[in-house]
């Protein structure tokens, strides 16, 4: 297993924005964007990452400013953490939470945000819930932050 930021691996765009679409269902090429952007500016948001074994994606995540939501004062949000279904239970959330929040913070970015309805998985992996926010179609979410030690 290895965790690859996007912004180091540009050949792997095409592969990574087609699998966040398939999970998240949001046009490949909103990722794709996206991820050329962190390729481009090498640091700061966004910034993508994904986890992979052999040359499968087992999971992913990204770091955006604002995960479609009101609180536009709390940012940069980790977004579309997804793992696999045979792949869950195994740490591999976690471990990338943590990568992430690592590399953040060597760009100068020690504090995160997301929005979740897992509250009990965040909670474990240290994140602690800060407020609710009102998500883009008008459903309240919950907040959380992590900062990075």
């Amino acid at each position: 297993m290895q965790i690859l930021p996007i912004r180091a691996n540009a050949q792997r765009i095409p592969q990574a924005a087609l699998w966040f679409a398939q999970k998240w269902q949001i046009e490949a090429d909103a990722y794709a964007k996206s991820m050329r952007e962190c390729v481009q500016k090498q640091t700061g948001v966004p910034q993508w990452y994904v986890v992979l074994q052999s040359d499968a994606i087992l999971a992913g995540a990204g770091v955006i400013a604002n995960d479609f939501h009101d609180r536009k004062d709390l940012t940069p949000n980790v977004c579309a953490l997804f793992v696999e279904n045979g792949h869950r239970g195994r740490g591999i959330a976690k471990e990338l939470l943590a990568f992430i929040a690592g590399d953040m913070a060597k760009m100068g970015i020690n504090r995160l945000y997301l929005i979740t309805e897992h509250t009990a998985f965040y909670e474990k992996c240290g994140w602690q819930y800060v407020c609710h926010a009102n998500g883009d179609d008008g459903v309240p979410m919950r907040v959380y932050t992590h900062l990075a030690k």
